[in-house]
C-alpha cells in the first residue's frame, strides 16, 4: 500500500509491515495518522526505521492511540514514568531476559493494553532480534472442534509467574543481580482477572486466541492441573513459525503493535552486549 509518500511494505504473510515515509519527529497530518491506523490494524505491528525522537516525541506519537500506561512492576524512567527501560547492560549476566517468553503485554490489567511502541536506543551488533506472532491465525487454524469448546470459556490471568514472589523476577535476581532494569516482585501479582479465551477485536470484529504463557493461570472452573495440558497446547500452537514475523532491531527502530492480537518474544542472544530499548504502552479496554 502507497498513500502520497508514505510506503507499506509488508514483512510476511502473517503479520509484520515497515512503514517509509514517515518522520515521528515531526507532527503528523490526520491523512498520516489515519494510514498508520490503517496499516497497524491490517498488519498488527508495524515497524519505522531511521527514527530519532525525543521522550516527548515518542509519548506525543503514542498519545493519538489513547491515554498511556504506568507499569506497576517495572519502574519508569525518572522524568518520564510512561517511558519503561527495557535495558541489558554488556555484564548482566542473569540467563533471563525481560519479555523473553511469548506473551501478550499486562494481560493481569482488566483491560490489557492496546499496544506498544517500542523505541531502539542502543541495540548489540548481532542478535537481539523481536518475534511477533499473529493470535487470528491461531485461533482459526484451530479445528472446528477445539474452536467450538474454547468459544465462551474463559481463563484466569495474573502477574504471578512473572513478577510474583516466587516469579522470573526473584530468580533474576537470584542469580547475582540484575544490574539493568528496576524490576520488582510483589505479592499484588497474585491478584486475578478473568478473560475470554476467545476474544473478539473491538476494531476489526475478527475473533482471536487470548492466553498466554506469562500472565493466563488457568481456566475458569477448572484447576491448575488440569488446565495445563491444554493451555500448554496452546501457548505451543500460538507460537508456530507460519504465524510469525522476526525483526531486526537497528538504531533508531520503533515497533508499534497491537496487544490485542499479538504475542511476541525478545530474544536472548547477545550475552556481553549491551541493549536499550525505551517502551510505551496504551490502554486498552476490557476484552469480549
Amino acid at each position: 500500500m502507497t498513500t502520497a509518500e508514505i510506503e507499506v511494505e509488508p514483512l510476511t504473510s502473517a503479520l509484520g509491515a515497515e512503514i517509509r515515509g514517515i518522520d515521528l519527529s515531526e507532527a503528523l497530518s490526520n491523512t498520516e495518522l489515519n494510514a498508520i491506523h490503517q496499516a497497524f490494524l491490517e498488519n498488527q505491528v508495524i515497524f519505522f526505521r531511521d527514527q530519532n525522537i525525543t521522550p516527548e516525541q515518542h509519548l506525543g506519537f503514542a498519545r493519538k492511540f489513547g491515554e498511556l500506561d504506568i507499569h506497576p512492576f517495572a519502574a519508569g524512567l525518572d522524568d518520564y514514568p510512561e517511558i519503561m527501560p527495557v535495558v541489558k547492560e554488556a555484564e548482566d549476566t542473569v540467563s533471563i531476559n525481560f519479555g523473553g517468553t511469548w506473551h501478550s503485554d499486562v494481560t493481569f490489567y482488566e483491560k490489557p493494553a492496546l499496544g506498544s511502541v517500542l523505541y531502539a536506543l542502543d541495540v548489540p551488533q548481532s542478535g537481539g532480534d523481536t518475534l511477533f506472532s499473529n493470535m487470528y491465525l491461531a485461533y482459526e487454524t484451530l479445528s472446528d472442534g477445539l474452536r467450538e469448546t474454547l468459544d465462551g470459556m474463559q481463563a484466569v490471568h495474573n502477574a504471578s509467574r512473572s513478577f510474583g514472589l516466587n516469579s522470573r523476577t526473584t530468580l533474576r535476581s537470584r542469580e547475582g543481580g540484575d544490574v539493568s532494569m528496576r524490576v520488582r516482585a510483589d505479592e499484588e501479582a497474585e491478584k486475578e482477572v478473568v478473560h475470554p479465551v476467545i476474544r473478539t477485536h473491538p476494531e476489526t470484529g475478527r475473533k482471536l486466541l487470548f492466553v498466554n504463557y506469562n500472565f493466563t493461570q488457568r481456566f475458569v472452573g477448572w484447576t491448575k492441573e488440569e488446565s495445563e495440558p491444554l493451555l500448554t497446547y496452546l501457548w505451543d500452537h500460538a507460537a508456530r513459525p507460519e504465524f510469525t514475523c522476526r525483526f531486526r532491531w537497528r538504531k533508531g527502530s520503533i515497533a508499534f503493535w497491537d496487544n490485542r492480537c499479538t504475542q511476541h518474544l525478545a530474544l536472548n542472544d547477545y550475552h556481553g552486549a549491551r541493549r536499550e530499548m525505551h517502551r510505551v504502552t496504551i490502554c486498552g479496554d476490557k476484552p469480549y
